[in-house]
């Protein structure tokens, strides 16, 4: 399949993109390199530009692409509280001019990178597709709002589409080649292993009260590769009018004390600890129900194990202790 990867040499988007290549797909990335890596792609796969230029798309779309998988967006909850237009300027705006590209070349897949911050605090967990989406923040009403948009195209026009709802994306490429690498980084496991290498001087957890087993708030990792094969069993699985959508987790949740014992087994490092009040928004538990995607595309994680992920993420940082060589300041 001839396959258009926006935000592909981002975190979870380069790693799709490796399996996509794997399989033996044709695959042409568009990131602005705003927070994605040049040198996370195949630089002969690359097309640098903002998506919600028209030129700019109907030039990556040209080619008799037949499918997109969208992952280009903005993801920093706190910033989109403190700056809401640009959250919907990119990730609601540009991604309809993405749409409105996809009509204009007939291209009737779509698969869309959206998350389990469209549910909000869930009234149960664990979290299944049926659970009301409430969002508490700017980011989550923007992936929202694109999911209702794609619901409105796939009822007008020829065209399917898939919304993967997931949640802790985490890890990195078994290799050790291709990982995670934010700026600024928000993400537990490697801010945990950056307290244990001494990058930070240590791991904040935020309220040590909740109503869990340890009292340490409790998320669903789900391996970034295993986020990657459920986007290309998506893909196999549209067609015209297919209205998709699918929680991405393990079905299994860790605690922050639980993670930050596993960098600790992982390293043989410690890790420095300050406990602190809660954060606001922040809800107890947050796991996802998967046996939808399980029993419809037969997905299945292949790192169920907390532990597992995490060598993955060290892996990456042993070979990339600064992450990609391609910001200012780093060589």
């Amino acid at each position: 399949m001839r396959v258009l990867v926006t935000g592909g040499a981002g975190y979870i988007g380069s790693h799709t993109v490796r399996l996509l290549l794997a399989g033996g797909h044709d695959v042409t990335v568009l990131d602005s390199l705003v927070y994605g890596h040049r040198a996370a792609v195949p630089p002969d796969r690359l097309v640098v530009g903002d998506m919600a230029d028209p030129k700019v798309l109907d030039a990556a779309l040209g080619w008799g692409a037949e499918a997109v998988v969208h992952f280009a967006a903005f993801a920093y909850v706190g910033e989109s509280v403190t700056d809401p237009a640009k959250y919907y300027a990119n990730n609601l705006v540009a991604t309809l001019a993405v749409l409105d590209a996809c009509r204009r070349h007939g291209v009737g897949k779509f698969v869309f990178s959206s998350t389990c911050a469209t549910y909000g605090v869930p009234t149960a967990v664990p979290i299944t597709e049926d659970e009301k989406q409430l969002p508490i923040n700017p980011y989550g009403n923007t992936k929202l709002a694109v999911e209702r948009a794609l619901a409105d195209y796939a009822g007008a026009y020829p065209f399917g589409y898939c919304a993967l709802r997931y949640f802790n994306a985490a890890g990195a490429s078994p290799d050790g080649t291709i990982g995670e690498d934010h700026d600024p980084e928000t993400h537990l496991i490697p801010l945990v292993i950056a307290a244990a290498t001494g990058k930070r001087p240590r791991i904040e957890v935020f309220g040590t009260d909740y109503p869990t087993p340890d009292g340490t708030c409790v998320r669903d990792y789900i391996h970034v590769d295993d986020l990657a094969d459920a986007h290309i069993r998506a893909l196999g699985k549209l067609g015209p009018g297919a209205q998709l959508r699918y929680n991405v987790g393990t079905g299994r949740g860790y605690s922050v004390r639980e993670v930050i014992q596993a960098v600790e087994d992982i390293t043989g490092l410690k890790v420095p600890v300050k406990e602190g009040p809660r954060r606001p928004g922040d809800p107890p538990e947050l796991v996802a129900d998967a046996g939808k995607i399980r029993r419809e595309l037969g997905w299945a994680p292949k790192y169920a194990d907390l532990r597992a992920i995490v060598q993955t993420a060290w892996n990456w940082h042993q070979g990339h202790p600064d992450g990609y060589a391609d910001r200012p300041g780093r060589s």
